[in-house]
């Protein structure tokens, strides 16, 4: 096992992150920009290095810098968290090659994978079925080109995409160029690669979702899925576990199958496969994130398996230490994602208790919301043995959360939770749109 890891991130999940780690007994080390000096990842870690500016193409996506910080502070392994560098083959063998275990998948997988195409190929080869769609499309004109041949509506999607950005829903040739040019842009400046793809859109439809763990020794389980249809211009604002769309017959299959893929393309580590659900009960696999997800901590509260620990045992060449028959979904769990409205300074937190609520936070008095970074503040998670009782939880929940001093979402969760739609569970992709 590593003695000390550096975390090359920052926010709520560098916090998660340390948090694991203490538990652990691992010594962390903290990676800041100047604009995050005073943020609680860097007062919670053992060591930290600041490493650049207040842009993250000069700190938090600076690889040098963050090898460089983990050489310095001894180190043995890096924990990219999700966002920044925690997809890109490049920096996981920058930290190979520097001696660091890079706590995610190898980075001949990520290179693998992350060519839409191949991993499509591999995909439909497990007997999973996969939204049509293409390869990387080098211009405007082979985008129109692939388009007119899958046929309008299609969704134009960054290749190193996450978080939402880089994603745009065309109806028609005529928005194909507007849309290719901003993709491409937003892309380049979320996860420096401009390259998009074209796949068919889908709807109406829900977007569910498989967390996949598996080691190095051929052991993969599934600890079931996510709903994650509630979400506004493709950022996920809500998720829950399991899914009410989905009965115990097709969980048992699609369980099955994902986890049989997982073997098949050799796949070491945390990983996500997603899916749309259509109104006939197909899942169509859309992409596969091979890195802890934002939502993770959902999965967590309802399997009792923390994923940020066993993805460092993982990574330590340590095998899984229980089977697909370890992994119970009894009762419900939902995450609401709080996001702040606009810059601020936090003049007060009070965050709600009792049994089975986790906030998952960066937040502490004084803490000063940049223009820099991500808007997500915290994960308010709740736990109960039915829906219903977690839906009247949750509601407890973020009416006792006081976040002052900035605009935040909370309002709007709750409107959520109170949308009878919404507690019914007959809900998709359209949900916010249609409100």
């Amino acid at each position: 096992m590593f003695s000390k890891i550096l975390i090359a991130n920052r926010g709520e999940i560098a916090v998660r992150i340390i948090r694991a780690c203490k538990e652990m007994g691992i010594a962390t080390v903290a990676v800041y920009s100047v604009a995050d000096k005073n943020a609680l990842h860097v007062a919670l870690a053992d060591q930290s290095y600041c490493i650049g500016g207040a842009e993250a193409s000069e700190s938090y996506l600076n690889e040098n810098q963050i090898i460089s910080a983990a050489i310095l502070a001894g180190a043995q392994a890096v924990h990219p968290g999700y966002g920044f560098l925690s997809e890109n083959a490049h920096f996981a063998r920058a930290c190979r090659r520097n001696g660091l275990v890079f706590i995610g998948p190898d980075p001949e997988s990520m290179e693998r994978l992350s060519d839409k195409a191949i991993l499509k190929a591999l995909i439909r080869d497990t007997g999973l079925s996969v939204i049509p769609g293409t390869k990387a499309v080098a211009s405007v004109l082979e985008a129109k080109r692939v388009a007119a041949k899958i046929g309008y509506p299609v969704m134009l999607k960054a290749c190193a995409g996450g978080g939402g950005r880089g994603i745009r829903l065309i109806r028609s040739e005529d928005e194909l160029e507007d849309a290719y040019q901003q993709a491409t842009s937003e892309a380049i400046i979320a996860f420096g690669d401009g390259s998009v793809y074209l796949e068919k859109y889908i709807s109406p439809a829900r977007h569910v979702e498989l967390q996949i763990l598996a080691d190095e020794h051929g052991n993969a389980v599934c600890l079931g899925d996510r709903d994650c249809s509630l979400q506004r211009r493709n950022q996920k604002l809500l998720e829950e576990t399991p899914s009410p769309a989905v009965n115990d017959a097709q969980r048992q299959k699609i369980i099955e199958l994902a986890v049989d893929a997982v073997k098949k393309i050799g796949y070491v580590g945390a990983g996500t496969l997603e899916f749309l659900l259509d109104r006939d009960g197909s899942f169509w696999f859309m992409e596969m994130n091979v890195r802890l997800q934002v939502e993770h901590c959902v999965t967590e509260m309802l399997t009792g398996f923390d994923l940020v620990k066993w993805q460092i045992r993982i990574a330590a060449g340590i095998p899984l230490s229980f089977t697909q028959k370890d992994v119970k979904m009894k009762g419900s769990a939902i995450e609401c994602r709080i996001n702040a409205g606009s810059c601020g300074t936090l003049k007060m937190l009070h965050v709600p208790g009792g049994p089975s609520v986790r906030f998952d936070t960066c937040l502490i008095a004084g803490t000063v919301v940049s223009p820099y970074y991500d808007s997500l503040l915290g994960k308010l998670i709740v736990y109960a043995k039915t829906r219903e009782e977690a839906l009247r939880k949750m509601r407890a929940a973020l009416c006792e959360l006081v976040i002052d001093g900035l605009p935040t979402n909370i309002e709007e969760q709750l409107r959520i939770i109170e949308d009878e739609r919404f507690a019914s569970g007959n809900y998709d992709l359209t949900f916010m749109g249609n409100r």
